[in-house]
């Protein structure tokens, strides 16, 4: 029968000299760990952080385009439907144009009136031009006759005194100038009333050219409402907001729905005043959009605004008046996005972002100045 070997104890102070000594390895472990990840960091601050600007307050836009007819009237037809694709010149809606079509239809017939009364007016002028050259030859014949009676008179008035011609063949030429004179005088009125008439026939035809261009003007604006009826997509893009409907009467400047281009989104970043001083357009710009998490996508500066986004608010602060708090004002920066077909469907105005921007940019340009 064996008998038990007794069990070593160990000291309470070997112990806690073991445990201090295994926490002060960890400790040592974990600062050299962190004092490795602040190098790491810094080196990275120092080669790449410090270039980059950062803001969350970055969203998705569109230049999109609120639809109106420029004529009032019943819808007759909508021909789109919530969120589709159109393209630019594609038909929307289309209004009942009855009426329309009808004054268009009454100017039409107005042009064909005036045109017949212009034509009208042309062949009076040119009958015209005819009867003052008749009247002109009638003149110059009634002017011979009396040349000649006069002549006549003067031939045989020495006979008749000398007796060698009766006194009654005198006074019969006599008369017969007086007629010639009366006759010459006939026609140079007849003249003067023909060349008035001319004066008037052209008058009519330009008043004839007048109506005729307010006729034709008439038509074309009659052919413009008839136009106007058919609203079409000014632009490429996809319906949004549609709130038109078939039978409801529109007014001019009536919002019926909204054309959202998607295939020209850009990007806003607001930027504080203090990050942009190194900004410039052209660049390079890493965006995170929050609907595509793990997402990378890239684009560049296009420009930036001319003030701060509180300068074109509705109401701009006054900071001269009553006391005065100092707050940090933002400036909108507009960023083209360069995105693959695959990721375009999924952008769409008002996502939030994220934006890093590149400043060494900038920098570099500096220094080649």
């Amino acid at each position: 029968m064996s008998v038990a070997q007794p069990t070593p104890q160990v000291a309470p102070e070997e112990t806690a000299t073991g445990q201090r000594g295994k926490a002060r390895r960890i400790l040592l472990t974990l600062g050299s760990v962190a004092l490795l990840l602040a190098v790491g960091w810094g080196v990275w601050w120092w080669l790449h952080g410090r270039f980059i600007e950062t803001t969350d307050d970055a969203y998705l836009q569109a230049d999109s385009i609120s639809v109106a007819p420029k004529i009032s009237g019943y819808v007759g037809e909508v021909l789109v439907a919530d969120n589709q694709p159109v393209k630019r010149g594609d038909i929307l809606v289309r209004l009942d144009a009855r009426k329309y079509q009808a004054v268009s239809d009454e100017a039409s017939a107005t042009i064909a009136a005036r045109t017949a009364d212009l034509a009208k007016a042309e062949a009076d002028l040119v009958q015209q031009d005819s009867t003052i050259a008749e009247a002109q030859a009638q003149l110059q014949g009634a002017q011979a006759d009396a040349k000649h009676a006069q002549t006549e008179a003067a031939r045989y008035a020495p006979l008749a005194r000398s007796g060698a011609e009766p006194e009654e063949r005198l006074a019969q030429l006599n008369n017969e100038l007086a007629q010639a004179r009366s006759n010459v005088a006939a026609k140079q009125a007849a003249l003067r009333s023909s060349q008035t008439r001319y004066g008037t026939l052209q008058a009519q035809l330009k008043q004839a050219q007048a109506q005729l261009g307010v006729a034709k003007a008439s038509e074309a604006q009659s052919q413009l409402d008839v136009d106007d009826a058919v609203i079409r997509s000014p632009l490429d893009g996809r319906v949004a907001d549609r709130g038109v409907r078939v039978g409801q009467y529109v007014q001019p400047g009536t919002r019926l729905l909204t054309v959202v281009p998607v295939n020209a989104i850009y990007l806003t970043a607001n930027y504080k005043e203090t990050q942009i001083g190194e900004m410039r357009a052209g660049q390079n710009v890493v965006v995170h959009v929050d609907a595509l998490p793990g997402r990378d996508l890239q684009g560049h500066i296009d420009s930036l605004a001319p003030g701060t986004g509180a300068q074109f608010a509705l109401l701009p602060p006054s900071n001269a008046t009553g006391n005065f708090t100092k707050i940090v004002q933002r400036v909108p920066v507009r960023i083209a996005l360069d995105v693959t077909d695959d990721v375009r469907p999924a952008l769409v105005p008002g996502l939030s972002a994220t934006v890093d921007v590149d400043i060494r940019t900038a920098k570099a340009d500096a220094h080649h100045g």
